[in-house]
């Protein structure tokens, strides 16, 4: 019973200690975010957002592989430049089962 508490105090330290310094970066980061959202008035995201509606219009059927995977890569980069423009935490589903597992053990 005792290694139980142990392990489930050190996991739960763990966990605390990779959670805020990133939740604290993602703050200082961007302070005015908050009261306007990105995705409305940045003209970036307007002309990626635009983009990706044309490559979604595009007739492929007449494409070779390789322009369809050059397609296929110029719309996953345009994602994670999206992502990286909206910022924000994510939690992965690994963590969550953590989290879920550590409530049930200490509750």
């Amino acid at each position: 019973m005792l290694l139980k508490k142990v392990i489930a105090t050190i996991t739960l330290a763990l966990l605390i200690t990779s959670s805020v310094p990133a939740s604290a970066a993602e703050l200082r980061a961007n302070p005015a975010s908050t009261s306007i959202p990105a995705t409305e008035t940045d003209p970036k995201v307007q002309q990626l957002l635009q983009r990706l509606e044309t490559i979604k219009g595009m007739d492929k059927s007449g494409m070779t592989k390789v322009e369809k995977k050059h397609l296929r890569k110029e719309v996953k980069s345009i994602r994670k430049e999206m992502k990286a423009i909206k910022g924000g935490v994510y939690l992965s589903v690994g963590a969550i089962i953590i989290i879920i597992l550590l409530l049930i053990l200490l509750l």
